[in-house]
C-alpha cells in the first residue's frame, strides 16, 4: 500500500518539482532590475568615451603639437632650456601615439558596448589607458607646462600668438558664398 500511495502522489510531486524550478526562476528574475542601471551606465559610459576620445583627446594632441609645442620650442633659450623643452616634446609626442594606438585597440570592443552587445574588452588594456593617461597627464602638468609657462610668458606677444592661434584653429570657419 505503501508504494501505490508514493505512486498516486507522483503527479503532484512533479507539479511540486515544477514549482520549485519556477521560483528559483523567478528569484533570478528578480535580479534583473539591479542589473540593468549598471549595464546601462556600461553603455553610456563606453558610448561618451568613444565620442569624447575622438572629439576631445585627439584634437587636445593635435593643439599640443602644432600650436603649443613648436611655440614653446622655438621660444625656448638655446642650450640646456631648449634641450629639456625638446626632450620634453619627444617624450609627450611618443606617449600620445602610444595612448591613440591603445585607444584603437579597444575602440572596436567599446563600440560593442554601447551598442549594448556582447563584448570582449580587455579590462586590463581599459586600466592601462587610464593609468597611462593619468601620468601623461601629471608629466605635463608638472613639468611641461610649468616650463612652457616660463618659456612662453618672457613675451607677452608669444603667449598672445600661442591663444590666437589656438582659437582661430578651433573658431568655427565661415561658409562661403557660391
Amino acid at each position: 500500500m505503501n508504494s501505490t500511495a508514493t505512486a498516486d502522489q507522483a503527479p503532484l510531486t512533479n507539479f511540486t518539482q515544477c514549482h520549485a524550478g519556477i521560483v528559483r526562476r523567478l528569484h533570478a528574475l528578480d535580479e534583473l532590475p539591479a542589473l540593468l542601471e549598471p549595464a546601462m551606465r556600461a553603455r553610456r559610459i563606453a558610448e561618451e568615451s568613444l565620442a569624447f576620445f575622438r572629439e576631445a583627446i585627439f584634437e587636445h594632441h593635435l593643439d599640443e603639437e602644432r600650436e603649443l609645442f613648436p611655440a614653446v620650442l622655438a621660444s625656448a633659450e638655446p642650450g640646456p632650456e631648449r634641450e629639456r623643452a625638446q626632450r620634453l616634446v619627444e617624450h609627450l609626442t611618443t606617449q600620445h601615439r602610444q595612448l591613440e594606438a591603445l585607444w584603437r585597440s579597444l575602440e572596436r570592443e567599446l563600440k560593442r558596448v554601447a551598442r549594448g552587445q556582447d563584448s570582449e574588452l580587455d579590462v586590463g588594456d581599459v586600466r592601462r589607458l587610464v593609468a597611462d593617461y593619468t601620468a601623461h597627464a601629471r608629466l605635463e602638468e608638472t613639468e611641461f607646462l610649468p616650463l612652457a609657462e616660463t618659456i612662453l610668458g618672457r613675451n607677452g606677444n608669444h603667449m598672445a600668438a600661442l591663444g590666437l592661434s589656438l582659437h582661430l584653429r578651433h573658431a568655427p570657419q565661415p561658409v562661403p558664398y557660391v
